[in-house]
């Protein structure tokens, strides 16, 4: 009885440390994140004592020590992003119910572990990819420009997010309970019919939410990106024409820039904006998942 008793005493011990490990990792992780959101805030919005707001957003004209506008940054990014959504979501959506609904057992369990592998390779051989046959390919096929610019880095992003969809879609069509698809094949339907009318919209939520992941992801890559796109201070006038996104401009300028100067804020600035654009997208895959919460 007492070594039952001394066992649970035991027990009870290692319960609260670990609770307290837990719960200690957690406020760490917090503090660290809300540091780094302050320090780039900060430094961020020091810029704005020499730079109006206005020209920040509107101006496509940066010009380093004279003319500080991002907007030709910020609308490249938001170009890109959607080009890779373009040409990413459909490819990962259709992916996954191959995986998820239509392929064999054993074709799933070789195809699956693959996509996975693509989440392990670095950016920067996706980016020397791009730029060794997409860059060429454009170039050639189209007569125009270099090669470089928003339709390479749209294809190479929309690659790299291929994984993040396929994943993420493939759990949640999986997750669904079978009944839906008893019922439906009980009332006469065909698969494809039990697919489009019927899993598709109950797995709605968790479809956006790994589209919502994925543009999160292609809208801060920088080193595939940087490698493709031409890295012009300008605004592109084709899909063709070379131009920057913000992490882009961040990676090629940060490091030559002096710590303190209305240059240097102005990347934080960026840098800012891209934090800002990614607490919007958790928010949404937050509210999103509330409400297939609510569904279920």
């Amino acid at each position: 009885m007492e070594k039952a008793k001394e066992r649970r005493s035991a027990a009870w011990y290692l319960d609260k440390i670990n609770k307290i490990c837990l719960f200690g990792c957690a406020i760490f992780v917090t503090v660290v994140i809300l540091f780094i959101i302050i320090f780039v805030g900060r430094q961020g919005l020091l810029t704005f004592q020499e730079v109006s707001i206005l020209e920040f957003f509107t101006s496509t004209r940066w010009e380093p020590t004279e003319h500080f506008g991002a907007a030709a940054f910020i609308i490249g990014s938001l170009a890109v992003t959607a080009l890779a959504l373009l040409f990413g979501a459909p490819l990962g959506l259709a992916g996954a119910i191959f995986i998820a609904k239509v392929s064999p057992s054993w074709l799933r369990e070789i195809v699956r572990p693959a996509t996975d592998l693509f989440v392990g390779i670095p950016s920067v051989v996706y980016g020397w990819i791009g730029l060794t046959i997409f860059v060429d390919f454009i170039r050639e096929h189209t007569g125009a420009g270099t090669g470089y610019g928003l339709l390479a880095a749209g294809i190479i992003l929309g690659i790299m997010i291929l994984p993040t969809v396929i994943s993420i879609s493939v759990d949640t069509l999986r997750a669904l309970p079978a009944s839906l698809d008893e019922a439906s094949y009980a009332l006469g339907a065909t698969r494809w019919q039990t697919i489009r009318k019927i899993l598709l919209p109950a797995a709605m939520p968790g479809l956006l939410t790994a589209v919502i992941l994925a543009t999160a992801r292609a809208i801060g890559e920088a080193m595939a990106v940087q490698m493709v796109i031409g890295n012009s201070p300008k605004l592109a006038h084709s899909l063709v024409g070379p131009t920057a996104t913000l992490t882009s401009e961040i990676v090629m300028e940060m490091g030559n820039t002096p710590y303190g100067s209305t240059w240097n804020n102005a990347l934080f600035t960026m840098a800012l904006v891209l934090l800002i654009i990614s607490l919007i997208l958790i928010l949404i895959i937050r509210r999103l998942s509330r409400g297939a919460d609510l569904i279920e």
